[in-house]
Protein backbone atom coordinates (compact mmCIF):
# COMPACT_ATOMS: atom_id res chain seq x y z
CA UNK A 1 0.00 0.00 0.00
CA UNK A 2 2.83 2.37 0.83
CA UNK A 3 4.46 1.67 -2.51
CA UNK A 4 1.21 2.31 -4.40
CA UNK A 5 0.67 5.55 -2.48
CA UNK A 6 4.18 6.66 -3.33
CA UNK A 7 3.65 6.01 -7.04
CA UNK A 8 0.38 7.95 -7.09
CA UNK A 9 1.99 10.83 -5.22
CA UNK A 10 4.88 10.93 -7.68
CA UNK A 11 2.47 10.86 -10.64
CA UNK A 12 0.53 13.76 -9.12
CA UNK A 13 3.71 15.78 -8.69
CA UNK A 14 4.70 15.17 -12.31
CA UNK A 15 1.41 16.66 -13.51
CA UNK A 16 1.97 19.89 -11.58
CA UNK A 17 3.81 22.98 -12.88
CA UNK A 18 6.25 25.13 -11.00
CA UNK A 19 5.36 28.76 -10.43
CA UNK A 20 7.81 30.05 -13.02
CA UNK A 21 6.46 27.58 -15.57
CA UNK A 22 2.92 28.81 -14.98
CA UNK A 23 4.10 32.42 -15.37
CA UNK A 24 5.75 31.55 -18.67
CA UNK A 25 2.67 29.70 -19.95
CA UNK A 26 0.23 32.47 -19.07
CA UNK A 27 2.60 35.16 -20.34
CA UNK A 28 2.86 33.36 -23.67
CA UNK A 29 -0.94 33.00 -23.91
CA UNK A 30 -1.41 36.69 -23.02
CA UNK A 31 1.15 37.76 -25.64
CA UNK A 32 -0.50 35.58 -28.29
CA UNK A 33 -3.97 36.94 -27.48
CA UNK A 34 -2.65 40.50 -27.55
CA UNK A 35 -1.31 40.20 -31.09
CA UNK A 36 -4.47 38.37 -32.19
CA UNK A 37 -7.01 40.74 -30.63
CA UNK A 38 -5.22 44.10 -30.81
CA UNK A 39 -6.21 44.83 -34.45
CA UNK A 40 -9.86 44.03 -33.70
CA UNK A 41 -9.87 46.19 -30.56
CA UNK A 42 -8.25 49.09 -32.40
CA UNK A 43 -10.68 48.71 -35.32
CA UNK A 44 -13.66 48.74 -32.95
CA UNK A 45 -12.38 51.86 -31.18
CA UNK A 46 -11.85 53.57 -34.53
CA UNK A 47 -15.49 52.88 -35.39
CA UNK A 48 -16.51 54.77 -32.23
CA UNK A 49 -14.39 57.86 -32.91
CA UNK A 50 -15.49 60.93 -34.88
CA UNK A 51 -13.72 61.23 -38.21
CA UNK A 52 -11.92 64.43 -37.12
CA UNK A 53 -10.41 62.68 -34.09
CA UNK A 54 -8.78 59.95 -36.15
CA UNK A 55 -6.11 62.33 -37.47
CA UNK A 56 -5.57 64.39 -34.32
CA UNK A 57 -2.08 64.80 -32.90
CA UNK A 58 -1.09 63.32 -30.54
CA UNK A 59 -3.05 60.21 -31.41
CA UNK A 60 -5.50 59.07 -28.76
CA UNK A 61 -6.05 55.35 -28.42
CA UNK A 62 -9.26 55.68 -26.40
CA UNK A 63 -12.08 57.59 -28.15
CA UNK A 64 -13.20 60.89 -26.66
CA UNK A 65 -16.95 61.46 -26.95
CA UNK A 66 -17.21 58.15 -28.75
CA UNK A 67 -20.53 56.95 -30.08
CA UNK A 68 -22.11 54.32 -32.31
CA UNK A 69 -23.15 56.95 -34.86
CA UNK A 70 -20.98 55.38 -37.58
CA UNK A 71 -22.98 52.16 -37.27
CA UNK A 72 -26.07 54.10 -38.38
CA UNK A 73 -24.59 56.44 -40.97
CA UNK A 74 -22.85 53.62 -42.85
CA UNK A 75 -26.25 52.43 -44.13
CA UNK A 76 -26.73 55.85 -45.71
CA UNK A 77 -23.29 55.80 -47.34
CA UNK A 78 -23.87 52.38 -48.91
CA UNK A 79 -27.64 51.70 -49.24
CA UNK A 80 -27.05 48.19 -50.67
CA UNK A 81 -24.93 47.17 -47.68
CA UNK A 82 -27.47 44.63 -46.40
CA UNK A 83 -27.70 43.06 -49.85
CA UNK A 84 -23.89 42.77 -49.99
CA UNK A 85 -23.95 40.82 -46.71
CA UNK A 86 -26.64 38.52 -48.07
CA UNK A 87 -24.58 37.88 -51.22
CA UNK A 88 -21.50 37.02 -49.18
CA UNK A 89 -23.42 34.58 -47.01
CA UNK A 90 -25.09 33.01 -50.05
CA UNK A 91 -21.82 32.57 -51.95
CA UNK A 92 -20.03 31.14 -48.91
CA UNK A 93 -22.87 28.76 -48.02
CA UNK A 94 -23.28 27.35 -51.53
CA UNK A 95 -19.51 27.00 -51.96
CA UNK A 96 -19.29 25.17 -48.62
CA UNK A 97 -22.08 22.75 -49.60
CA UNK A 98 -20.41 22.02 -52.94
CA UNK A 99 -17.09 21.37 -51.23
CA UNK A 100 -18.63 19.04 -48.65
CA UNK A 101 -20.55 17.03 -51.26
CA UNK A 102 -17.35 16.44 -53.23
CA UNK A 103 -14.82 16.23 -50.41
CA UNK A 104 -16.51 13.83 -47.97
CA UNK A 105 -16.62 10.78 -50.30
CA UNK A 106 -13.24 11.71 -51.82
CA UNK A 107 -11.57 11.92 -48.40
CA UNK A 108 -13.11 8.56 -47.45
CA UNK A 109 -11.77 6.96 -50.64
CA UNK A 110 -8.27 8.35 -50.08
CA UNK A 111 -8.33 7.24 -46.44
CA UNK A 112 -9.62 3.68 -46.96
CA UNK A 113 -8.54 2.51 -50.41
CA UNK A 114 -5.14 2.06 -52.01
CA UNK A 115 -4.82 2.57 -55.75
CA UNK A 116 -2.12 3.43 -58.25
CA UNK A 117 -1.30 7.10 -58.50
CA UNK A 118 -2.89 7.99 -55.15
CA UNK A 119 0.27 9.66 -53.85
CA UNK A 120 0.60 11.58 -57.11
CA UNK A 121 -3.00 12.81 -56.92
CA UNK A 122 -2.62 13.87 -53.29
CA UNK A 123 0.61 15.65 -54.16
CA UNK A 124 -1.16 17.43 -57.00
CA UNK A 125 -3.89 18.54 -54.59
CA UNK A 126 -1.24 19.92 -52.25
CA UNK A 127 0.51 21.72 -55.11
CA UNK A 128 -2.72 23.25 -56.37
CA UNK A 129 -3.56 24.58 -52.91
CA UNK A 130 -0.29 26.55 -52.95
CA UNK A 131 -1.35 28.60 -55.98
CA UNK A 132 -2.90 31.99 -55.42
CA UNK A 133 -6.12 32.84 -57.18
CA UNK A 134 -4.47 35.92 -58.68
CA UNK A 135 -2.10 33.72 -60.71
CA UNK A 136 -5.01 32.05 -62.54
CA UNK A 137 -7.30 35.05 -62.98
CA UNK A 138 -6.82 35.38 -66.74
CA UNK A 139 -7.48 31.70 -67.62
CA UNK A 140 -10.34 31.63 -65.13
CA UNK A 141 -11.84 34.73 -66.72
CA UNK A 142 -11.67 33.14 -70.16
CA UNK A 143 -13.25 29.97 -68.77
CA UNK A 144 -16.07 31.86 -67.05
CA UNK A 145 -16.73 33.84 -70.23
CA UNK A 146 -16.81 30.67 -72.35
CA UNK A 147 -19.26 29.03 -69.95
CA UNK A 148 -21.40 32.16 -69.79
CA UNK A 149 -21.00 32.52 -66.03
CA UNK A 150 -19.74 36.11 -65.89
CA UNK A 151 -21.89 38.46 -63.80
CA UNK A 152 -23.55 35.57 -61.96
CA UNK A 153 -23.20 34.06 -58.51
CA UNK A 154 -21.55 30.99 -60.00
CA UNK A 155 -18.66 33.10 -61.29
CA UNK A 156 -17.61 33.50 -57.65
CA UNK A 157 -18.88 30.19 -56.26
CA UNK A 158 -17.21 27.80 -58.70
CA UNK A 159 -13.62 29.17 -58.50
CA UNK A 160 -13.92 29.64 -54.75
CA UNK A 161 -15.01 26.04 -54.21
CA UNK A 162 -12.33 24.74 -56.59
CA UNK A 163 -9.55 26.42 -54.61
CA UNK A 164 -10.91 25.12 -51.28
CA UNK A 165 -11.38 21.46 -52.27
CA UNK A 166 -7.70 20.31 -52.13
CA UNK A 167 -7.00 21.53 -48.59
CA UNK A 168 -10.39 20.22 -47.42
CA UNK A 169 -9.57 16.74 -48.79
CA UNK A 170 -6.25 16.69 -46.96
CA UNK A 171 -7.81 17.83 -43.70
CA UNK A 172 -10.75 15.39 -43.74
CA UNK A 173 -8.64 12.50 -45.03
CA UNK A 174 -6.34 12.86 -42.03
CA UNK A 175 -9.33 12.72 -39.71
CA UNK A 176 -10.86 9.67 -41.41
CA UNK A 177 -7.57 7.79 -41.29
CA UNK A 178 -7.83 7.89 -37.48
CA UNK A 179 -11.14 6.00 -37.57
CA UNK A 180 -10.33 2.31 -36.85
CA UNK A 181 -10.34 0.12 -39.93
CA UNK A 182 -11.90 -2.62 -37.79
CA UNK A 183 -15.25 -0.83 -38.09
CA UNK A 184 -15.21 -1.39 -41.85
CA UNK A 185 -14.18 -5.01 -41.38
CA UNK A 186 -16.95 -5.64 -38.85
CA UNK A 187 -19.54 -4.08 -41.16
CA UNK A 188 -18.24 -6.19 -44.05
CA UNK A 189 -18.56 -9.36 -41.95
CA UNK A 190 -22.18 -8.41 -41.25
CA UNK A 191 -22.86 -8.18 -44.97
CA UNK A 192 -22.89 -4.39 -45.31
CA UNK A 193 -21.88 -2.83 -48.60
CA UNK A 194 -19.23 -0.12 -48.91
CA UNK A 195 -21.83 2.57 -49.42
CA UNK A 196 -23.90 1.39 -46.45
CA UNK A 197 -20.78 1.30 -44.27
CA UNK A 198 -19.81 4.77 -45.38
CA UNK A 199 -23.29 6.20 -44.80
CA UNK A 200 -24.29 4.47 -41.57
CA UNK A 201 -20.96 3.79 -39.83
CA UNK A 202 -18.28 6.22 -40.98
CA UNK A 203 -20.29 9.42 -41.47
CA UNK A 204 -21.70 9.57 -37.90
CA UNK A 205 -18.22 9.07 -36.45
CA UNK A 206 -16.65 11.57 -38.86
CA UNK A 207 -19.22 14.27 -38.09
CA UNK A 208 -16.85 16.37 -35.91
CA UNK A 209 -14.23 16.33 -38.66
CA UNK A 210 -16.82 17.23 -41.30
CA UNK A 211 -17.99 20.18 -39.19
CA UNK A 212 -14.39 21.37 -38.83
CA UNK A 213 -13.97 21.20 -42.61
CA UNK A 214 -17.26 23.05 -43.05
CA UNK A 215 -16.14 25.83 -40.71
CA UNK A 216 -12.75 26.20 -42.40
CA UNK A 217 -14.33 26.12 -45.86
CA UNK A 218 -16.95 28.70 -44.93
CA UNK A 219 -14.29 31.04 -43.53
CA UNK A 220 -12.14 30.57 -46.63
CA UNK A 221 -15.07 31.17 -48.99
CA UNK A 222 -16.10 34.26 -47.02
CA UNK A 223 -12.57 35.68 -47.12
CA UNK A 224 -11.59 35.06 -50.75
CA UNK A 225 -14.59 36.66 -52.47
CA UNK A 226 -12.95 39.99 -53.23
CA UNK A 227 -10.60 39.02 -56.04
CA UNK A 228 -13.14 36.82 -57.86
CA UNK A 229 -16.00 39.30 -57.48
CA UNK A 230 -13.85 42.19 -58.68
CA UNK A 231 -12.77 40.25 -61.78
CA UNK A 232 -15.77 38.15 -62.78
CA UNK A 233 -18.67 40.41 -61.81
CA UNK A 234 -19.66 43.99 -62.58
CA UNK A 235 -23.32 43.95 -61.49
CA UNK A 236 -24.29 45.50 -58.17
CA UNK A 237 -26.94 42.88 -57.37
CA UNK A 238 -24.28 40.13 -57.25
CA UNK A 239 -21.60 42.06 -55.35
CA UNK A 240 -20.41 40.46 -52.06
CA UNK A 241 -19.42 42.39 -48.97
CA UNK A 242 -15.66 42.87 -49.64
CA UNK A 243 -16.36 44.67 -52.92
CA UNK A 244 -19.21 46.59 -51.32
CA UNK A 245 -16.81 48.00 -48.75
CA UNK A 246 -14.94 49.58 -51.65
CA UNK A 247 -17.56 52.31 -51.62
CA UNK A 248 -15.95 53.82 -48.51
CA UNK A 249 -12.71 54.51 -50.38
CA UNK A 250 -13.53 57.87 -51.97
CA UNK A 251 -11.34 59.92 -54.27
CA UNK A 252 -10.61 62.56 -51.64
CA UNK A 253 -10.83 60.75 -48.32
CA UNK A 254 -11.59 57.44 -46.67
CA UNK A 255 -14.40 57.34 -44.13
CA UNK A 256 -12.46 55.16 -41.71
CA UNK A 257 -14.93 55.09 -38.84
CA UNK A 258 -17.79 53.97 -41.10
CA UNK A 259 -15.50 51.51 -42.86
CA UNK A 260 -14.58 49.89 -39.55
CA UNK A 261 -18.22 49.86 -38.45
CA UNK A 262 -19.27 48.24 -41.73
CA UNK A 263 -16.51 45.65 -41.38
CA UNK A 264 -17.68 44.59 -37.93
CA UNK A 265 -21.31 44.47 -39.00
CA UNK A 266 -20.34 42.49 -42.10
CA UNK A 267 -18.48 39.76 -40.21
CA UNK A 268 -21.12 39.49 -37.47
CA UNK A 269 -23.39 37.03 -39.38
CA UNK A 270 -20.44 34.79 -40.19
CA UNK A 271 -19.33 34.82 -36.54
CA UNK A 272 -22.83 33.85 -35.40
CA UNK A 273 -22.96 30.93 -37.86
CA UNK A 274 -19.50 29.73 -36.83
CA UNK A 275 -20.46 30.03 -33.16
CA UNK A 276 -23.42 27.68 -33.58
CA UNK A 277 -21.37 25.26 -35.68
CA UNK A 278 -18.78 25.13 -32.91
CA UNK A 279 -21.50 24.13 -30.47
CA UNK A 280 -22.36 21.15 -32.67
CA UNK A 281 -18.67 20.38 -32.97
CA UNK A 282 -18.19 20.21 -29.20
CA UNK A 283 -21.34 18.12 -28.87
CA UNK A 284 -20.09 15.69 -31.52
CA UNK A 285 -16.72 15.34 -29.83
CA UNK A 286 -18.37 14.68 -26.47
CA UNK A 287 -20.73 12.10 -27.93
CA UNK A 288 -17.87 10.35 -29.68
CA UNK A 289 -15.93 10.09 -26.47
CA UNK A 290 -18.72 8.17 -24.70
CA UNK A 291 -19.09 4.46 -25.21
CA UNK A 292 -22.66 3.65 -26.18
Amino acid sequence: MAKIFKINKTSTMIDRYNWYELIGIYAGIALFLFFMLAPFIEGFLVSLKPLSQLFSSPYSFWPENGSFRAYWTMWESVPQFGWYIFNSLLISTVATLIVLVLVVPAAYAFARFKFKGMALVLGAFLAVSMFSGAVLLIPLFRLMRTLGLLNTYFAMIVPGAAFLIPSAIWLLRTYMMRIPIELNEAAYMDGASQFYTFRRVILPIARPGIIVVAIMTFIGAYAQQFIFALTFNSKTEYMPLPVGLYAYFGKQEVIWNELMAASFVGIAPALVIIFFLQRYLVGGLTAGAIKQ
